[in-house]
């Protein structure tokens, strides 16, 4: 028996909803008010039946010194709990530009350490 097991409960409630995570294949920078926030090519696509599909980018490839993490916190029945960062810098606190699923349920393992980013508050560039 593996006590360390931790499945999301999602979908015992909704078993025909699914997600699936595979490698984007493309080349990804995220920037922000003209900064580069992220820039990788390990980028991982999150398609979850019903919503739109999501990039998530390995923590190794995003520029932390550029963010900070914000009180925000909110909760997903089928990945866990997700944090969120702000950019950081003089004036007016930002909004939240990033989450992040840093201890999610068994079926979104594949997106452990990788942020995603409100593609309305960033600008993407794929290649």
């Amino acid at each position: 028996m593996n006590d360390n097991r931790n499945p999301a409960p999602g979908f015992e409630r909704n078993p025909d909803k699914s997600i699936v995570i595979r490698p984007h294949g493309k080349k990804v920078c995220v920037r922000a008010n003209g900064i580069d926030i992220a820039v990788t090519e390990s980028a991982k696509r999150l398609r979850e039946s019903g919503l739109p599909d999501v990039i998530y980018i390995p923590f190794e490839d995003i520029n932390f010194a550029s963010l900070e993490r914000t009180q925000t916190r909110t909760h997903c029945p089928y990945k866990g709990d997700a944090t969120y960062w702000r950019l950081t810098g003089a004036g007016e606190p930002g909004s939240d530009i990033m989450w992040a699923y840093e201890a999610p349920f068994d079926e979104a393992l594949d997106i452990k350490e990788h942020g995603a980013f409100f593609a309305e508050r960033v600008e993407f560039e794929e290649s």
